[in-house]
């Protein structure tokens, strides 16, 4: 059972950076896709930036050129960069994976980032 736990979520001011950290428990985003996801209050989950195991990347065009995803494999966590933020960026952000050989699914706890002034 893969565990992944976010951090480095907050509250910050419209135009400041934040960046969240993925960490699982065991080495598994070398080999697998890995996806940010967030959720607003009221809103449906929504995809925003994703690596496959080859560090292809792709993101959301509302983060596009302000979010970046990147991957440490010795420390097996994942990262999102996420600069020049806005109040529409406030949610709760979560980072999720599939395990293809066990057709496993797994979801971090989820962390809130709010952005206010």
């Amino acid at each position: 059972q893969v565990q992944l736990v976010e951090s480095g979520g907050g509250l910050v001011q419209p135009g400041r950076s934040l960046r969240l950290s993925c960490a699982a428990s065991e080495s598994i985003f070398r080999d697998e896709v890995v996806h940010w996801y967030r959720q607003a209050p009221g809103k449906q989950r929504e995809l925003v930036a994703y690596m496959t195991r080859f560090g292809s990347t792709k993101y959301a065009d509302s983060v596009k050129g302000r979010f970046v995803i990147s991957r440490d494999n010795a420390k097996n966590t994942v990262y999102l960069q996420m600069n020049n933020l806005k109040p529409e960026d406030t949610a709760v952000y979560y980072c999720h994976t599939l395990q293809t050989d066990t057709d496993s699914d797994y979801w971090g706890q989820g962390i809130q980032v709010t952005v206010s002034s």
